[in-house]
């Protein structure tokens, strides 16, 4: 019945609202511009501008007022480029509205003179315009450009905050509180005839000092020392201190308004003189184009990946080693969340490098899902779960795992150490590390790498300008500039680039592919042998396989890393893999089946001598005991000062009874030299080995989003349509009441307004609706308390609801009639 009737009228309004850019009608409001755009246009805004889709408007009219509001207009502006901001600030010194010449020459300089030499601004413009009003920043021709109000109360100057141009009040806004009799004392000393009010007094000097040739003529006069004042206040602060009694220069200039006076002892150069002497321009460097992101050094690209892949198989095994470290007993949880300076010193000491690094590895495996606190009472942070799974995956795929996660964290160990707003140090894990801004920083930069033809690096200057360029918003751009040089440092050390310089896997990595396929045929095979050598020491050529790599790391102590890693065997080491269970000759077996070098004499005679004392003291719970068949031995111990301290006793010939549980006693009889192993309650000797700490399974942290995410396809699609019918449901033109105002159903026909009606009117209308199958428009309040407009077609009304044809919606709804507000008839025309 009424679908396709009023599918023509939308079709019908949106042909005959004013269009700027196709007719010679310009909008009046920022609603009504908006309401201009199609369906594209609307897309674009809500693209670029995410946070007017929370919620979605119900209306344009809705989404123009949001548009506006401070909160989403500073955002907007913070993530423009510094040309479009200049674009920005100087339509907030010019003229309301500015014409599209008046802010090409701010931006350009007036023609003909020096500063008006083009650099680009003039064919960069439009491109910054179209920015400004896709984001619904500037709206209006181009003969009557408009700043959004916000815009420009943010971006103009004032008395407590310059402009970024470093411009000034204008003349009328400087002389706002002066005398009448002042203002004519100005009029009269630069030659102009008196006028009889103040108002036309300001408008004949504000031509003046806009007129070129009367300004040239007029400063041709002034002595020169005036124009060294000028040039110091001309590019700003506009403002400067006098004496009660100024120097006859600044006199000079105060007298005939080339200076006014802003407060008792401030003045201020007016923003019609600063402009004649800037030629024009409202800022001092204009800067179109952003700099140029070039290969500063090349490489060969092959070097590149090798180098890059040399540091990917170090993070790993530096990951793998921080984890490690941290399965047995890692660090308590701070109360206030985080990891103590104390335990982060100590983690960089057993990882060999500084505090900084040693932040970005424990960040980095907490961002992977590798590492969690385990949630005890005791907190403490431990592996969790998917640390055993990563082990088990191939070295390329270990990296993979970690490159995406670091690419995507939010978390920020560059910020580890300093201070937040309320003067407490920022630790390590803790809760106060995230910057939404770190991945697309992250991205940005790998992008600029990823311009750059293989194997080239740029120089860090200049990508930290272009970034400043892309975001100049002060604070904004401080914070990316710090993000971009943590960045190229992490990426480095990760193994994204090599030399300075995009690698194959990382440009993978930003490209969405699998990196493991092309870091693999870059990382060496894993060997399964060592070199021993006569110094107790063995020499890993390479990555060992992991099962030779867990015995050789309780076996010996690692010395020294890199290329080829350095094994250190000790009485304490082969002591450790003793009581892990081995024997003697498993240790033996297992070094000649995995040297390719024959098992030196004194490595030989090390693991037996430390094996034949290897339990021979054994020590159980009495609370602890010493055993031993050797009575001369007890006797020994007992004989020893250093042994006072646990507390002693000889219960038998064999055995000595002792104050210290178990495990003090063990590492006490160790420190003396002795080489003691646990014993059951039966008697057998205990395998020491612990069991690693696992935290129960842990999600992987969530990233924090730089507000709102930008909305896909389908999204964008609902919310412009819900727009639209909401705008075609406000707008609609209502019947007049049939009698007295405010006494027939609708109440008032004014467009936008909610109609208001009893409830008996309502039930009437709706009722009536339904039998003749006739559209309606209703103020509806659903169980949020949201308010919206809405032209339906009611079908059924009973049990207190109605079922109709929702015409905003295009679909069928059921509303309950006591949520709505009035109901009104649609004019005939809409029907």
């Amino acid at each position: 019945m009424g679908t396709g009737r009023l599918t023509g009228r939308r079709d019908q309004e949106a042909t005959t609202v004013p269009d700027p850019s196709t007719s010679g009608s310009a909008p009046r409001s920022l609603a009504e511009a908006l309401r201009a755009r199609d369906d594209d246009g609307l897309g674009a805004l809500l693209r670029a501008r995410p946070d007017l889709l929370s919620p979605v408007p119900a209306d344009v009219t809705q989404l123009a007022t949001r548009a506006g509001t401070r909160a989403s207009v500073v955002r907007a502006l913070d993530r423009l480029d510094r040309f479009a901001l200049q674009a920005a600030e100087a339509l907030a010194v010019g003229p309301e509205p500015c014409p599209y010449a008046v802010l090409e020459s701010l931006l350009s300089g007036d023609t003909g003179t020096t500063s008006g030499a083009d650099n680009g601004a003039r064919a960069e413009l439009p491109r910054a315009l179209a920015t400004l009003r896709e984001q619904a920043l500037v709206w209006g021709d181009d003969e009557r450009l408009r700043l959004v109000r916000t815009a420009r109360e943010l971006l103009a100057p004032s008395a407590t905050r310059p402009s970024p141009t470093g411009l000034g009040p204008t003349v009328a806004e400087a002389t706002a509180g002066m005398s009448p009799t002042r203002i004519q004392e100005i009029v009269a000393a630069v030659g102009l005839p008196a006028t009889h009010d103040p108002v036309s007094a300001v408008t004949a000097l504000t031509a003046l000092f806009t007129d070129p040739e009367r300004m040239s003529a007029l400063l041709d006069e002034a002595p020169a020392e005036a124009h060294q004042v000028l040039g110091r206040l001309v590019w700003g602060p506009p403002y400067g201190e006098v004496t009660p009694h100024p120097t006859p220069p600044v006199r000079w200039l105060r007298d005939r308004g080339l200076l006014l006076p802003a407060t008792a002892r401030t003045v201020l150069l007016p923003r019609e003189v600063a402009l004649y002497l800037r030629g024009g321009l409202a800022h001092r460097v204009t800067e179109p184009l952003p700099p140029a992101v070039a290969a500063h050094r090349e490489h060969r690209p092959q070097l590149v990946d090798a180098n890059a892949a040399g540091q990917a198989l170090a993070a790993l095994s530096t990951v793998e080693e921080l984890v490690k470290s941290w399965e047995h007993a890692g660090p308590p949880v701070l109360r206030a969340g985080g990891l103590s300076v104390r335990d982060l010193k100590r983690a960089a000491a057993s990882l060999d490098t500084d505090e900084p690094s040693a932040a970005f590895w424990i960040e980095l495996s907490y961002a992977a899902g590798l590492l969690a606190s385990d949630g005890e009472a005791d907190e403490r942070y431990a592996p969790t779960p998917a640390f055993d799974v990563w082990l088990e995956l191939p070295p390329a795929e270990r990296w993979s795992v970690l490159a995406a996660a670091w690419l995507t964290a939010t978390r920020t160990p560059g910020l580890v150490g300093e201070q937040d707003a309320k003067g407490r140090t920022l630790s390590a894990l803790g809760a106060e590390l995230d910057r939404s801004a770190a991945p697309e920083v992250r991205r940005r930069i790998l992008g600029l790498l990823a311009d750059l033809p293989e194997g080239g690096s740029p120089d860090p200057a200049v990508l930290l300008a272009r970034l400043e360029w892309e975001r100049p918003v002060r604070g904004t751009s401080e914070l990316r500039s710090r993000l971009a040089r943590w960045t190229l440092t992490e990426a480095e050390v990760l193994g994204v680039t090599g030399r300075g310089a995009l690698a194959a896997p990382g440009r993978a990595l930003l490209e969405g592919r699998d990196p493991a396929p092309l870091l693999a045929p870059l990382l060496p095979e894993p060997v399964d042998h060592v070199l021993l050598q006569a110094d107790l020491t063995a020499v890993a050529p390479g990555p060992l396989r992991r099962a030779l790599a867990e015995v050789l790391a309780v076996l010996a102590e690692v010395e020294s890393k890199g290329g080829a890693t350095v094994y250190r065997f000790t009485p304490g080491s082969v002591r450790r893999a003793l009581d892990a269970g081995h024997t003697a000759v498993d240790l033996q077996s297992f070094l000649t089946e995995h040297s390719r070098t024959p098992v030196p004499q004194p490595l030989s005679y090390l693991i037996d001598d430390v094996a034949r004392r290897h339990g021979h003291l054994r020590v159980g719970a009495a609370s602890s005991y010493v055993r031993c068949d050797d009575d001369g031995m007890l006797n020994e111990i007992l004989a020893d000062k250093r042994s006072a301290g646990l507390g002693l006793r000889r219960l038998a010939p064999t055995v000595l009874a002792a104050q210290a549980e178990p495990t003090s006693l063990l590492d006490g009889l160790r420190a003396m030299g002795y080489a003691p192993a646990a014993e059951s309650r039966t008697g057998d000797v205990l395998v020491s080995r612990a069991d690693a700490h696992r935290t129960p399974a842990r999600a992987l942290p969530v990233p924090v989003p730089d507000g709102p995410p930008v909305p896909d396809a389908t999204l964008l699609g609902a919310a412009v349509r819900a727009i639209r019918a909401g705008d075609l449901a406000a707008t609609a033109v209502r019947k007049e009441p049939a009698g007295p105002a405010g006494s027939g159903a609708g109440g008032s026909g004014t467009p936008g307004e909610l109609p208001r009606t009893s409830a008996a009117e309502t039930l009437a209308t709706v009722q009536a609706a339904a039998l003749t199958g006739s559209a309606v428009w209703i103020g509806y309040v659903n169980a949020d308390g949201a308010a919206s407009q809405r032209v339906i077609a009611p079908v059924r009304v009973e049990g207190g609801f109605v079922t109709g044809y929702d015409h905003t919606a295009d679909e069928v709804r059921t509303f309950a009639l006591h949520r709505i507000t009035g109901v009104a008839e649609l004019a005939e025309d809409q029907i």
